[in-house]
This record gives structure tokens, sequence and C-alpha cells, in this order.
């Protein structure tokens, strides 16, 4: 353990552990895999919590995964119903991950990393589906299908800037959280006046005339 982590200074292991929850968030599989893979091919050392990732039911699985939710993601509705059933596989994942970058032998910071990772998951996988969704209410397929593609791009970024660049890694998911939260709130006003205009609320009525 000790070996592999002086291999990785503490902004690398913070970078890749918040990497690793907020890409979860988006695309688990693909964090998962290809984690996996740059371990396994000897692009970078992991730390030996997630050495498992190199094994190759682990990546074999992780890949079949991969190619389902690529597919998945680019279905409007099934994009949405596939983001619902990950709501409890992700954020959970996330956390497990980002504590595992750490290790039983740094037990306080794996807590730490756990609690940020599962926080910054339920961040990104919150701003994901509540867009996919509100964007499926379009007639056109082309922004879902961008947007989805958008998610492919954006998260091998994400870890290859954490584990490259970790002290550019931070700036750079300062701006995606506050880009995440601002579509939180918007999605939340836009269903919400949906909603009002399903419902009937947001109907205007005619001003009563007073006869005298």
């Amino acid at each position: 353990m000790e070996n592999q982590l002086s291999a990785l200074d503490m902004t690398q292991l913070a970078a890749l552990a918040a990497a690793l929850g907020f890409g979860s968030g988006m695309r688990l599989y693909a964090v998962v895999f290809l984690t996996g893979a740059a371990g396994a091919l000897g692009w970078v050392p992991l730390p030996s919590g997630l050495a498992v990732l190199q094994n190759p039911i682990v990546l074999t699985v992780a890949g079949v995964l991969v190619a389902i939710e690529f597919l998945a993601d680019k279905i409007p509705a099934l994009d949405t119903l596939w983001d619902t059933v990950h709501t409890f596989i992700r954020i959970p994942a996330g956390a497990a991950l980002a504590a595992a970058v750490f290790g039983g032998d740094h037990a306080a910071w794996a807590v730490v990393a756990g609690l940020l990772g599962g926080t910054l998951a339920a961040t990104a996988h919150t701003a994901k589906a509540g867009t996919r969704a509100a964007v499926n209410t379009s007639p056109e397929p082309f922004s879902n299908v961008g947007l989805s593609l958008l998610g492919d791009v954006s998260v091998p970024a994400l870890l290859w800037l954490a584990w490259e660049h970790p002290l550019w890694f931070f700036p750079v998911l300062a701006v995606v959280l506050v880009l995440a939260l601002t579509l939180i709130v918007l999605t939340f006003k836009f269903v919400r006046a949906l909603w009002r205009r399903l419902s009937g609320r947001g109907a205007t009525h005619p001003a009563p005339v007073w006869r005298s």
C-alpha cells in the first residue's frame, strides 16, 4: 500500500477520488471499465483498493454494461427509465469507489472520500437524470443524443485530467459543479411549471366583471 501511495501524492488521490465519485453519477460502468483498463495496461498505478477493477471478470462485465448503457442512453424515455433504476446504484457505487482510493490503511480519509464521493455522484446523477428527462419532452431526438454523447466524452476527460493534471482538475470540477447545480435548479423550475400547467393550476382566469 505504501509503495503504491508513494507513486501517487495526496493531491492525485483526492483528484482521483473526486473524479470517480462525480463520474459514477454520470457513467458508472465507463468509470469502472476505464479505471480498471488503465491499471491493467500499466498506464497508471492504481491504489490497492482499486486493484480489483483490473480483474478480467470485472473488466468484461463492465465492458458489456458500458455498451448497454451507451445504447440505452441514446433512446428517449428508455434513458429516463435507466437513470431512475440507477439512482440506487450510481450513488453508493460512487461513494464506494471514492473510498477505495484510500483503502483500509487510511480509514479516516476513506470515510471522508466516501462521503464526498457519494455527494458528487448524487449531484452528477440528479443533474444528468433531470436534464435528460426535461429534454425528452421535446419531440426532436437530436438534443437528447447530443447530451448523451457529451456525457460519453466528459467522463473519460475528467478521469484523464484527474490523473495527469490534478491541480487543474479541481477548478474544472468546481465549474462543472456550478453547472450541475444550475441545471438541477432549472430542471426543478421546469418540472414545477409543467406540473402546474398540466394540473390547470397555472391557468389564468378572467377578472370578474362587477355590475352596478
